[in-house]
């Protein structure tokens, strides 16, 4: 949406979509994990201590200190 120019800003996204804007930027930061720990998570090969709660808190985003941090 945002890159097709339907809205200008997060903000434009947040308040179209109806969400709230802190929540929206917590879930757009998740386009930021490396894609190996995408497909970790989406293949269930995680740690068990990465869950939603870690990812919320927030993470590098280079992608080899991301999978320091991670452990993926």
């Amino acid at each position: 949406m945002l890159d097709e120019g339907r809205y200008g800003s997060v903000t434009e996204l947040a308040a179209g979509e109806k969400l709230e804007r802190g929540y929206l930027g917590r879930i757009l930061m998740l386009t930021l994990l490396a894609p190996d720990i995408v497909e970790a998570i989406m293949d269930g090969r995680q740690p068990a201590e990465l869950g939603v709660h870690v990812l919320r808190e927030g993470f590098p985003v280079e992608l080899g200190e991301q999978r320091a941090a991670l452990a993926a």
